[in-house]
């Protein structure tokens, strides 16, 4: 009986060191170079949060909006807007707005370390058959959601070495403030290094919105696009959305 129980003993023992040594390999393997920020699939995830059942009760059909979010090394998220809704997605919007208030996304992965970055969305509601169905892809690149490819669009970094801080409203050129929307063609290699930038259209025309993109990306540093699981280089139209806060 004695043998038996230091048999045991030697069992556990050995058996707590072989899981100790494995969960410390696994926390000593390095974080990767480059990860976007995603959604997620816990119970704070975006999509997780939302209801579509209880969408298509209260009365929305098909509808679609884009938004953008900064996301914080924590995976919160601390700001948000959304912009360009497919006409009759009001009940859509309002969804995703509040589900954002309390949202938590995988946080994105720079150079090896955390970092805060915008990450752009577009969520589409439609029924089939009388069932709902709720997607939300991590790009707003027209080609990309028709075809419902694999494909992150490439995220500004906030810190590390990009210049990048942020949004910024051009308050200096406004005696009534308006919403604004600029549309930057951004050309982004497969390190996350700014190629190319320019600024398509703003709307307004003449209030500055379109400088202040200019402004606010230049310098910036981008987690790159991913498609399918890998990191690409991208030319990208995206749609910066100016609103005082």
């Amino acid at each position: 009986m004695r043998k038996d129980f230091m048999r045991r003993a030697v069992f556990l023992c050995m058996t707590s060191l072989f899981l100790s040594a494995a969960f410390s390999a696994v926390a000593a393997l390095p974080l990767p170079r480059f990860r976007p920020a995603v959604l997620g699939s816990g119970p704070d995830s975006v999509v997780n949060q939302i209801d579509a059942q209880a969408l298509l009760k209260k009365g929305q059909k098909e509808g679609a909006i884009m938004f953008c979010c900064r996301v914080a090394t924590t995976g919160n998220v601390v700001w948000y807007t959304t912009y360009l809704p497919v006409p009759g997605s009001d009940l859509l919007e309002e969804e995703v707005r509040k589900r954002l208030d309390n949202a938590r996304l995988a946080p994105a992965i720079y150079e090896h370390k955390p970092v805060e970055v915008l990450f752009y969305g577009t969520a589409f509601f439609s029924v089939a058959d009388g069932k709902p169905k709720l997607h939300i892809f991590a790009n707003q690149e027209a080609a990309e959601l028709k075809a419902a490819n694999d494909f992150i669009g490439p995220q500004p970094v906030i810190g590390a070495d990009s210049k990048f801080t942020g949004l910024h409203y051009p308050r200096e050129r406004m005696t009534v403030f308006v919403k604004g929307l600029v549309r930057l063609a951004l050309k982004v290699d497969a390190t996350g290094n700014l190629q190319e930038l320019r600024a398509v259209s703003e709307e307004p025309s003449f209030l500055g919105f379109a400088q202040a993109a200019i402004t606010d990306f230049t310098g910036a540093k981008f987690i790159p696009a991913f498609r399918d699981g890998d990191p690409v280089e991208s030319s990208v139209e995206l749609p910066v959305f100016y609103e005082l806060e």
